[in-house]
């Protein structure tokens, strides 16, 4: 559904600006005003699992190792190598004479705390499955350390490179994950200056950022990030040259935009996907998503592709696994469900709703996307009501059985593994799970444990195909981002969705 209103707004805007161009002052006072539409609610990198925490992650803290962007490869971080020990122990030195924001030197007492405070389960991380794999870290040397595994986790490195910062051990003994979220410490190429929340937040780069770093030293001065909610207001902002960079532009949005002289606009595939999460185990009531049939019928009758022609951005595509298709493990060889309005119909005359029911689509984000599934969902009789929740809030009723139908994205936190996007919403220790399959989670317990990787793959396998036959979630898209962002600003996309300001410069 088009926002004819928002595009007749940028429209004139579009029209008055080209009287006259925009002076961007960021440039000379080498500020970058970053325009964000939902706020971090949490600054501790382990306990939000919202997409902004974790790019801000990347910019305030480092990690042991870190992923390049442009190959997927590992790169040495806070440790300079790593190596197994055995199936279940890594090892890694420690790089010397890094420090944290706050001055306190890093040394394997910080990596030692870091990966037994996030492994313990009473002090309940957020996304457990981050985590989940971690038994307890040890201490070698000063600048020695192992990691224990409580089994063989294959893509454990790729966790390590991405969502597993390493923080201040005395800091955070101190302080906190409150503390930490009034004022993060970290070893990153920025500091955080202040904070506002719901409207802003100041980074300035670590002038002592340590040397040889993968990420290389910030050029830009002062990072901005500045919560906008609506989405007009934001384009009357970078057209006035009040911001200087946005993301997430609908096709009509950056047609617009990109006619200004003064912006660049392009488009980045990312390894989000959208899909539809049924509680066919019913752990919010006796309702008719229970039935495999109505899901199918669901499944059959959302018009994926239309949505993905004219809607999205160019390089979006539809996707029919339950993971990200690049991703090891992942299959595109699963039960695909087609667009075919007249199947669905019959499933529902089968499934004993010939008329069809009410149903509420719970959702956080895409309005839009979320509209047009509920009109798709009305052509066989299922009358939807929209409910829109915070990310945070609709996870946790997921968790406490209230959505029988959710409409959710998810990035895989960037982890080019299986693991990191199935394993998330099935298995058998996992709240977010509303299928509860017990073949599924056997399946998926030996893609996560096993290190050969053809028995991986084999297992990965059983289990994507059961969950598309089952409808246990259908998988709309992939996401792909229109960046917009001043002419004179050096700025790459990345796969990963994790734009990377630390690498961006004035031209």
């Amino acid at each position: 559904m088009k926002n004819k209103l928002g595009v007749f707004i940028i429209a004139v805007i579009t029209s008055a600006i080209g009287v006259f161009s925009p002076v961007w002052a960021n440039k000379s006072d080498n500020n970058l005003n970053i325009a964000l539409k939902l706020e971090n609610y949490n600054m501790d990198s382990y306990f939000t699992t919202h997409r902004i925490g974790i790019i801000v992650t990347r910019h305030i803290w480092d990690s042991l190792l870190y992923r390049d962007p442009k190959d997927f490869s590992y790169k040495p971080a806070l440790a300079t190598s790593y190596k197994w020990i055995d199936d279940t122990t890594l090892e890694f030195k420690l790089r010397k004479g890094v420090k944290f924001h706050n001055g306190e030197p890093f040394d394997a007492d910080d990596v030692v705390y870091t990966f037994n405070y996030i492994s313990n389960p009473d002090n309940k991380i957020l996304n457990q499955r981050n985590v989940k794999w971690i038994k307890n870290a040890e201490k070698v040397d000063q600048y020695t350390v192992r990691v224990n595994l409580k089994a063989p986790f294959p893509p454990a490195i790729d966790f390590i490179a991405g969502p597993l910062p390493i923080y201040p051990n005395e800091y955070y003994a101190k302080v906190g994950p409150k503390g930490m979220n009034l004022k993060p410490v970290g070893t990153g190429p920025y500091k955080v200056v202040s904070l506002e929340p719901g409207k802003k937040m100041v980074f300035e780069a670590n002038e002592d950022y340590w040397e040889g770093s993968p990420k290389g030293k910030p050029s830009i001065k002062t990072l901005v990030w500045r919560t906008i909610p609506d989405t007009n207001t934001q384009i009357a902002e970078i057209m006035s040259g009040g911001v200087d960079w946005l993301w997430k532009a609908d096709p009509d949005q950056a047609k617009l935009l990109a006619s200004n002289p003064d912006l660049k606009v392009v488009g980045g595939g990312t390894m989000r996907i959208g899909f539809l999460q049924f509680d066919a185990a019913g752990t919010s009531g006796d309702h008719p998503i229970k039935n495999v049939l109505v899901r199918r019928a669901i499944s059959h009758a959302i018009n994926r592709k239309a949505i993905v022609d004219n809607l999205l951005p160019d390089g979006s595509e539809v996707v029919n696994p339950a993971c990200y298709p690049t991703q090891v493990g992942c299959t595109k060889d699963v039960p695909v469900y087609d667009y075919n309005i007249e199947k669905a119909k019959a499933l529902m005359r089968e499934a004993g709703y010939p008329d069809g029911f009410d149903l509420v689509l719970y959702y956080y984000r895409d309005t839009n996307l979320a509209q047009v599934m509920a009109d798709d969902l009305k052509k066989i009789g299922i009358r939807v009501k929209l409910n829109k929740q915070k990310p945070g809030v609709l996870r946790d009723m997921s968790i406490a059985g209230k959505t029988p139908l959710i409409f959710w994205t998810w990035g895989s936190y960037s982890v080019n593994d299986a693991s990191g996007s199935t394993s998330v919403y099935f298995g058998k220790d996992i709240k977010r799970d509303l299928a509860r399959d017990e073949k599924v989670n056997e399946w998926l317990e030996i893609g996560n444990t096993t290190i050969d990787l053809e028995k991986r793959k084999a297992a990965y396998k059983k289990a994507l195909t059961r969950i598309s036959d089952q409808a246990y979630w259908l998988s709309l898209w992939t996401y792909s981002y229109n960046y917009a962002f001043s002419k004179d600003l050096d700025f790459t996309p990345a796969a990963d969705e994790i734009p990377r300001f630390f690498t961006s410069k004035w031209k």
